[in-house]
């Protein structure tokens, strides 16, 4: 599948900043983008943290490998945690 790669940085709470991608199936639009990004804020303790074009921005289109492609199929997106994550 071809995925849509939307690269990410978010301040945390107690301050720094968190860099993860949200990866979804190309052609989905960004409201759902989005959205996607705060149900995984929520679920590492960080919601209401700004989550909008300045802090998430489309970087490039690539194929899914079978462990991303499984993800998205199960709950509409992917993560990929990068810095300041945990």
């Amino acid at each position: 599948m071809k995925v849509a790669v939307y690269d990410t940085y978010v301040p945390k709470h107690n301050g720094g900043i968190m860099h993860f991608d949200i990866i979804v199936a190309d052609g989905l639009p960004y409201e759902k983008v989005l959205g996607f990004g705060k149900a995984y804020l929520k679920g590492v303790g960080q919601e209401g943290q700004p989550l909008s074009a300045k802090e998430c921005e489309f970087c490039h289109i690539e194929q899914a490998n079978s462990a991303v492609n499984e993800s998205i199929r199960a709950q509409g997106f992917h993560i990929v945690e990068m810095d300041g994550c945990r």
